[in-house]
């Protein structure tokens, strides 16, 4: 059984310490798309060699996230054109469909409804707190809780797929205008109000237009 001294099991944890950091920097956008950095960067932020970094880079490629670079280091990966909207569209399908599943079964409303208003109120505390970091991750949260809402298995893994790349475009959304977080907050409120009405049809207009605001601006 692996021990606290384990050399294998050290160098995991390195390798996962320079993967979350790493990919916290890219989601965050503190790293930028098309932003070159090092290997000795991030080993240094977190004291290690360069080894688990090296681990942690090749599969942030494999998400995509990063270009390596052979004795650079790596490049974050832009959006790709297009990107964005193909996850506009496939938010809007599965939420739609999410929120009018649950619709069909009255009796589950209010305990949607009350995990819905403590997201919101997450939000809220985040907004507060002027952390748009935090708040872009809260953001994917109360949707998501949206999707869970319906019940359907297939969609909340689909959903819960595109996370990452939801944080990523809440950031880029939000920095340059961050007057428009209060305008997200009523707009989650007015989604709730419209779930709790029973109103299948008036979701799906509001949640577009909530969409469009926020990311086609």
């Amino acid at each position: 059984m692996p021990t606290d001294s384990d050399p294998a099991q050290s160098a995991t944890s390195a390798a996962d310490r320079a993967y979350q950091l790493t990919k916290e920097l890219v989601l965050s956008g503190e790293l930028p798309g098309g932003h070159l950095f090092s290997e000795t960067e991030i080993a240094g932020r977190l004291g290690l060699s360069r080894t688990p970094v090296r681990e942690a880079f090749v599969r942030l490629q494999a998400e995509e996230l990063l270009t390596l670079v052979p004795k650079r280091g790596a490049i974050v990966a832009p959006v790709p054109p297009g990107e964005a909207e193909d996850v506009l569209d496939a938010r809007e399908a599965v939420e739609s469909a999410a929120v009018r599943r649950l619709l069909r079964t009255p009796q589950r409303i209010p305990a949607a409804v009350e995990q819905l208003r403590a997201a919101l109120e997450v939000q809220h505390e985040r907004a507060e707190n002027a952390d748009l970091h935090s708040f872009a991750d809260a953001d994917e949260r109360f949707h998501r809780t949206l999707v869970e809402a319906g019940g359907n298995a297939l969609l909340i893994r689909f959903y819960t797929g595109l996370a990452d790349r939801q944080r990523r475009m809440n950031v880029a959304a939000l920095g340059p205008v961050p007057d428009h977080i209060q305008v997200v907050l009523r707009e989650h409120g007015e989604l709730i109000e419209i779930i709790e009405s029973g109103d299948t049809a008036a979701f799906t207009t509001a949640l577009r237009a909530h969409l469009d605001g926020t990311h086609r601006r």
